[in-house]
């Protein structure tokens, strides 16, 4: 049983990105729902099915040693009762050293259960070279599928 309640798929998804940025695994299992089928795909990564396996794919992140820092943009919301999916960008950088952040799309997927929300899809992978958001025009549209 988990021992936090998050109210909202917001409150869900900054606990989870609060977890990644300070490499807490427990608090990052926390966040996802006790589930055989939750996914978590990693930039680059295999996709991840299950509690265990997930819980092992962010346990090596947090065993790195390296701390990240991660800054959300362009939010794309789609709500509903039960399941709400979040559409954003994450830029991704190591604590302590230079160089520009790399860019990645996520998408964090999210399920009302009996204890508040819970995340039981994070899919991630690096934008491809032409889209990265500094060659993007503000007043491009932005594209769902």
């Amino acid at each position: 049983m988990k021992k936090t309640t998050f109210p909202s798929p917001q409150d869900a998804e900054s606990a989870f990105y609060e977890a990644l940025q300070g490499a807490d695994l427990d608090a990052m299992m926390e966040v996802w729902a006790d589930d055989e089928e939750i996914v978590c795909v990693h930039p680059g990564g295999e996709r991840l099915v299950g509690y265990d396996a997930v819980r092992s794919g962010w346990a090596a992140i947090a065993s790195s040693g390296r701390r990240l820092r991660v800054q959300q943009s362009d939010l794309t919301v789609v709500s509903g009762m039960m399941v709400t999916v979040h559409s954003l960008q994450e830029h991704i950088s190591v604590q302590g050293q230079g160089g520009a952040p790399v860019a990645v799309v996520a998408t964090n997927i999210y399920q009302r259960t009996g204890n508040g929300w819970r995340m039981i899809v994070h899919h991630a992978s690096a934008l491809p070279q032409g889209n990265r958001p500094s060659q993007q025009a503000p007043g491009d549209p932005k594209v769902l599928h």
